[in-house]
């Protein structure tokens, strides 16, 4: 039996590109796609199904690495965020700044303030009431 030539040309349903992957592969197909003009597509047998095979057959958990990445990441930046917070309550970054950012600063810290006073105050009353 001869074999005839076949015409290769562009596949325009995104479904049909994979069906026809899925055929001449005779496997199963899972496709994100960017067209040139930066369309989304995707065809799927369900990507999560897909991974979990990926990673049942290689033996690895390619979620775990992600979040234990994130993890270390959040680390770090919660002690910086812990450093900053320090340095600011020392009062060690006020050099840094204009005299209208340090007017700013001075109004939120009278704000501040006013609520400590307010919340000691009301304690005061509390106490003074609740335990004669």
């Amino acid at each position: 039996m001869a074999r005839g030539k076949i015409q290769i040309k562009r596949i325009e349903n995104t479904t049909k590109k994979a069906n026809e992957l899925t055929v001449l592969c005779d496997a199963k197909v899972s496709i994100i796609m960017f067209s040139s003009t930066g369309k989304l597509h995707k065809i799927e047998q369900s990507t999560k199904q897909f991974f979990d095979q990926y990673q049942m057959t290689l033996g690895v958990d390619i979620w775990n690495s992600h979040y234990e990445n994130m993890q270390e990441n959040l680390k770090k930046l919660k002690e910086v965020n812990r450093n900053l917070r320090k340095e600011f309550r020392m009062g060690d970054c006020l050099n840094e700044l204009g005299m209208e950012d340090l007017r700013l600063l001075e109004e939120g810290m009278d704000k501040a303030t006013k609520v400590v006073r307010e919340r000691k105050v009301r304690l005061i009353i509390c106490s003074s009431f609740c335990f004669t």
